[in-house]
């Protein structure tokens, strides 16, 4: 019988220590690794940086369109348009000027003085011929606005000879020149605005006199080449004065293009001729039929685009576009 060697016994197996299983190397899942490896390039990436890999190609866009707008200009404008004021650009505060703002322009040779909308309506008396000088109406009035980028300093002046009787005299025209400045509808709802009524030239001339004049008077503060009645700014009458000249033929009968009541006219023309003052020196065209006339429309002469062409062609087209009339910068304020 064969005898059984030792030497021809199975070598023995190592047997698995349950208490060494956390010593020494991991064992890789296998699973895991092939799944790991049959994963696209993109797969990988979501899988190990999550919700990142979706933020960052969307802050990479992002950049480059920010990046893009700087260098381009194409960015959104950081003076957006207003569509509750005015439309033009921001105001030329300060800027040097002698040039009259508001009478009708010069060498318009063919034009019609009986446009009934540019004639002046009939109505109450007014003096037509004052004596060139004015006296200040006394009062003043605390600072209405914020004024970040000026506070407008003001007198309230009347034309010596004229009759203000028929409308609550030199107090009553006061009165309505504060209070519409003074309103929120007007130009201090911009916070760059603020104004100061003052009664004396004590601390110096102030930066405007609104100033209520005679008709024959305003034609040679205004000009008159076009004969109708109109108000105006004057930077510099008679060489160191701002005058904001408001024609008292307009103030006692209105304008026939503005359907308003007289009250409202007056708001209007005194905020349309303070426009000025304070530095809106272009005036504006009807945006669209139907809409609330800018302020800086002239408003006094029509509000119909065709109508202001014939007045200031250079700012107006003619387009067939007639607004309604409208007393206030910021009218929905």
């Amino acid at each position: 019988m064969p005898v059984r060697r030792d030497d021809q016994r199975e070598p023995l197996r190592a047997q698995r220590d349950p208490l060494a299983e956390g010593l020494g190397r991991p064992r890789a899942n296998r699973d895991e690794h092939q799944q790991w490896r049959k994963q696209t390039w993109l797969g990988r990436f979501v899988s190990t940086y999550g919700w990142r890999a979706y933020a960052l190609p969307i802050l990479a866009v992002v950049t480059c369109v920010v990046l893009y707008q700087t260098v381009a200009g194409t960015g959104t404008s950081a003076v957006p348009v207003n569509a509750e004021g005015p439309v033009q650009g921001p105001p030329t505060i300060d800027a040097p000027s002698t040039a009259i703002i508001g009478a009708p322009p010069k060498g318009l040779t063919e034009f019609d003085a009986n446009l009934p909308t540019g004639i002046l309506p009939g109505g109450g008396p007014f003096t037509q011929a004052g004596a060139k000088t004015w006296h200040i109406v006394p009062g003043t009035s605390p600072k209405v606005g914020q004024g970040t980028e000026k506070t407008f300093t003001y007198t309230v002046e009347v034309e010596d000879g004229l009759d203000t009787a028929s409308f609550g005299g030199d107090e009553g025209f006061a009165r309505m020149v504060s209070e519409t400045l003074a309103n929120p509808k007007s130009w201090t709802h911009n916070a760059q605005f603020a104004f100061l009524r003052v009664d004396n030239d004590s601390e110096g001339p102030p930066d405007f006199r609104v100033s209520l004049t005679s008709p024959l008077t305003i034609r040679e503060g205004c000009g008159y080449d076009i004969p109708l009645e109109a108000s105006c700014y004057n930077p510099a009458y008679l060489g160191d004065q701002a005058r904001v000249f408001i024609n008292e033929a307009r103030w006692v009968r209105g304008a026939t293009s503005f359907q308003g009541d007289i009250g409202s006219y007056r708001q209007y023309v005194v905020n349309h001729e303070v426009g000025h003052a304070i530095g809106y020196r272009q005036h504006e065209p009807c945006p669209e039929n139907g809409a609330l006339a800018p302020i800086m429309m002239q408003q006094t002469f029509s509000t119909s685009n065709n109508d202001g062409a014939r007045f200031d062609p250079e700012s107006v087209k003619a387009d067939n576009l007639t607004c309604r009339f409208n007393p206030w910068p910021y009218p929905i304020a």
